[in-house]
C-alpha cells in the first residue's frame, strides 16, 4: 500500500493522489528507482478514496472513473456522509453498497479486507 502522500502520474498524464493505493510487486519493480522516487508513471492496481465532508461527490466519481480508464483494476470510494461505498471494477457497472461492514480486495488483492464498522 502507498499512502496519500504518494502521487501517481497516470497514463493519461493526470497526477492523482488516492488515499491508499496498491501496485503488484512485478509492476512496481519494473519501474526504475528514479521513477519510483517522485511521481511514478503508473496506474495502481487498487485505490481507495475516502470522501471528506468538503469533497464534491461528482468530482470524486469522475476521478474514480479516470482511475478505471487508466488501468486501475479495483477502486473503492468510501462515502461516510451517505454511509455507502461505491465499488469500481474493470468492465463492470459501479456497485453501491449501503452500510457495508467489510470490503474485500477480491481477486485483485487476495486476502485483503477492510472493516468499516465505524460508520
Amino acid at each position: 500500500m502507498r499512502n496519500s502522500l504518494q502521487q501517481f502520474k497516470l497514463p493519461n498524464g493526470a497526477d492523482r493522489s488516492p488515499d491508499a493505493a496498491w501496485i503488484q510487486r512485478e509492476r512496481w519493480q519494473a519501474l526504475t528507482p528514479e521513477q519510483r522516487r517522485k511521481f511514478p508513471p503508473i496506474a495502481p492496481d487498487f485505490v481507495i478514496k475516502l470522501r471528506s465532508a468538503t469533497d464534491d461527490l461528482q468530482m470524486l466519481r469522475s476521478k474514480m472513473q479516470e482511475y478505471m480508464d487508466t488501468g486501475v483494476q479495483l477502486a473503492w470510494l468510501i462515502n461516510p456522509q451517505q454511509q455507502q461505498v461505491e465499488i469500481y471494477r474493470q468492465n463492470q457497472d459501479v456497485e453501491v453498497r449501503n452500510l457495508p461492514t467489510q470490503l474485500s480486495g477480491e481477486d485483485v488483492l487476495p486476502g485483503f479486507s477492510l472493516s468499516l464498522s465505524c460508520y
